[in-house]
């Protein structure tokens, strides 16, 4: 997780009267060459050719209390999270007049000078409460400009924040725990809320938006325009995910990974770009508090080949601190992780599993 809103580096961004460089994304649609410096390894830029098979999941069911078609969207989630974690989801209840404000709000502040634009962020902290810390965060810390865009992201945060609890009740009947489980241990998560901008590139072949990588939180719901861009690493290939009008499209991450026990996986995924339209997206990534103990229901570690703990018990501070500082977050970070916790000497930690080569 960034602190700043994506972009593709393309080409050096020019600088500012006092030196510093902008990543400046009206720049870099103008350059025909990617510099070496600014190029992918190969292995990674390689171009997705597949569609990922990822179930669309209609929610309709769950929110009215079907029983038959709770249980068919768990089954379809769980399946899912055995293979790779990515499912999209449909009548999700979140207002789609809402996701358009969103947008809206976003454009506005891409489309600003860049000298203004360099001094904001539009990644920011949300946890649920009556306390409004997004729209106050907006208002107070980036600038009264954009009081009106804080109340807009409050409210999506807060509908991402509703659709996460319910994802959760979901996890929890296809895992077979109780059903409220997931539920209210994240009641009072304090998540993240990012909006990316991936600018068209001459030669997308050798750059991405964003790297290979997994994500260390407990749940992400990405919204992306029909653009299109997501690629999920699945049977040493890359596979696209297709966007689909309306949907959400929600991947666990490595907290929940450790929550199940290993039976559910956190997967390697990454952002293309290309050469002809701009790509935006909304990303919501739930995590639980900072304290909160991270171990796995004792019916799913029986569960578990050989009835045995994989991972240590351990709290989401101590992982962000090993992701923030010690190791980039791959297919390996929780074994990597346990290493490290476990380890009687963190300062020379040395990763002992590496991901593997593709």
């Amino acid at each position: 997780m960034t602190s700043s809103p994506s972009v593709v580096l393309s080409s050096p961004p020019p600088t500012s009267k006092d030196g510093s460089r902008f990543i400046d994304s009206n720049y870099l649609q103008k350059q025909s060459h990617v510099p070496a410096n600014f190029k992918w390894p190969e292995e990674d830029a390689a171009s997705a050719q597949e569609e990922l098979n990822a179930p669309v999941v209609d929610l309709e069911g769950f929110f009215n209390g079907d029983v038959v078609a709770t249980e068919n969207a768990a089954k379809l989630i769980r399946s899912s999270c055995l293979r790779h974690g990515f499912f999209q989801v449909t009548n999700h209840r979140v207002d789609a007049d809402l996701i358009q404000l969103a947008y809206d709000h976003v454009d506005d502040f891409f489309n600003l000078p860049i000298e203004e634009k360099i001094k904001e962020t539009f990644s920011f902290a949300f946890q649920d409460g009556p306390e409004k810390i997004v729209a106050d965060y907006f208002k107070f810390t980036i600038s009264k400009d954009f009081e009106q865009t804080g109340l807009v992201y409050q409210k999506y945060s807060e509908a991402m924040h509703s659709l996460s609890l319910s994802i959760m009740e979901l996890l929890a009947i296809g895992l077979g725990v109780d059903r409220m489980l997931y539920r209210e241990f994240f009641e009072d998560a304090v998540s993240i809320m990012r909006t990316n901008l991936y600018p068209t590139c001459q030669e997308p072949n050798l750059s991405l938006g964003t790297g290979p990588h997994c994500d260390p939180n407990a749940l992400t719901i990405l919204h992306q325009d029909l653009v299109g861009g997501l690629d999920v690493f699945v049977d040493n290939k890359w596979h696209k995910v297709r966007p689909v009008l309306g949907a959400l499209v929600i991947n666990i991450g490595d907290v929940f990974a450790a929550l199940s026990n290993g039976i559910y996986r956190s997967c390697l995924h990454r952002a293309a770009v290309n050469s002809h339209k701009e790509r935006r997206s909304l990303v919501f990534f739930m995590c639980p508090r900072a304290d909160k103990v991270v171990k796995p229901a004792e019916e799913l570690v029986r569960k578990s080949e050989g009835g045995t703990r994989k991972f240590p018990d351990f709290t989401w501070s101590d992982l962000l601190e090993f992701t923030q500082n010690h190791y980039r977050v791959n297919e390996t970070t929780l074994e990597n992780f346990t290493d490290w916790f476990l380890s009687a000497d963190r300062s020379n930690f040395k990763p002992t599993h590496f991901k593997t080569s593709h």
